[in-house]
């Protein structure tokens, strides 16, 4: 009677659960009638609704992979629950920022890199990881400093042409180099507060810079071309009074030319405007005489209108048929000018 009530007693105890105690999911959900083993056949637990949805090679995974203990609520949901850092804590605990579950391989790394706080533009782009995070093991990617100074030192402080150190430069490359460039020099460097375009775009520097010296350079143009202005002939500068500031004549071209002195019309005579616009190709049509430009010729344009010249003027008093006395009267190359009608009436 004692064994049959006892063996009663035993048959009533509920199986506590390999889930743990707080576990509600029917076990039909897993199991079959069959067999405790997980049945394919009825399995229907939708793990899309936990806070860790399978994908990728999670699918792959038996149960207990990530549950060894079967207790599920034991399971951590980050990556480092279950996944080694082999980066040592340098990048994050957070897989995902840089990997999928689908491959622990990285193939979009630059891509990447463009949303931390050191975006890889130009040169940057190219280079190889290791050159910048230099570590005994090349899984390690710890924060490095951002400013130029922080990868470059040893090029500013090997730099002698010019010194940077004795020259007390910029630590800020960026400054003066191109942050997309390949080079130091040369297309390297960002001279951008004196452009070095058409004649000025010299491929070596001492041209400019000679003695060594990088600073303090005159950005006026006799500065550098003073040997040039005193040198030319054709037309004489020195004689001829032009101004020192090359710009008012010449362009960047290489060779001084073309030339075009624009601000002869209103200092001088319109050659660039009215009925002398286009009559002449080189300054040497008027100034026959390339030592002096203070000289200049009319009637040998005009020489075929002299007879009819003549003609116009014979009521003018002291006409004479010469380039001073055209230019007295016709300083702006209009016929009838004010000039030349004051002189008429004060004949008649």
């Amino acid at each position: 009677m004692l064994a049959v009530l006892f063996t009663s007693v035993i048959s009533t105890t509920p199986t506590p659960s390999p889930h743990g105690e707080n576990f509600k999911i029917s076990c039909g959900v897993c199991h079959s009638a069959t067999s405790w083993k997980l049945d394919p056949k009825v399995y229907s637990f939708d793990h899309d609704k936990t806070i860790l949805p399978l994908t990728g090679q999670h699918k792959q995974l038996g149960c207990r992979a990530c549950h060894p203990s079967l207790v599920f609520s034991d399971a951590g949901n980050t990556c480092i629950d279950c996944h080694t850092d082999i980066h040592e804590q340098t990048t994050g605990a957070d897989c995902g920022r840089c990997h999928t579950t689908n491959s622990w391989i990285v193939e979009n790394t630059t891509k990447l890199h463009q949303q931390s706080r050191f975006p890889l533009v130009g040169a940057h782009y190219t280079a190889d990881c290791g050159s910048c995070h230099k570590s005994a093991n090349k899984l390690r990617f710890e924060p490095l400093g951002i400013e130029c100074y922080d990868c470059h030192q040893q090029n500013y402080l090997s730099a002698i042409k010019p010194n940077h150190v004795l020259g007390k430069y910029s630590k800020n490359c960026i400054e003066c180099h191109y942050f997309s460039s390949f080079s130091w020099i040369g297309a390297g460097f960002n001279h951008s507060f004196f452009p070095l375009t058409g004649g000025h775009d010299l491929p070596d520097c001492s041209r400019c810079h000679t003695n060594g010296t990088f600073q303090g350079l005159s950005p006026e143009c006799v500065s550098c071309h003073l040997n040039n202005y005193n040198s030319t002939t054709n037309p004489n500068h020195v004689t001829s009074g032009f101004p020192t500031n090359c710009s008012l004549c010449h362009t960047l071209a290489p060779g001084w030319k073309p030339a075009s002195y624009t601000s002869h019309d209103a200092q001088y005579f319109p050659i660039y405007s009215g009925k002398h616009q286009g009559t002449w190709s080189s300054c040497s049509v008027c100034h026959t005489n390339p030592a002096n430009f203070a000289q200049f010729t009319c009637i040998d344009c005009h020489e075929h209108n002299k007879s009819s010249m003549d003609g116009k003027h014979g009521d003018v008093g002291g006409y004479v048929y010469s380039s001073q006395a055209c230019y007295q009267c016709h300083p702006t190359g209009q016929g009838g000018g004010k000039m030349f009608k004051n002189i008429r009436s004060g004949y008649r």
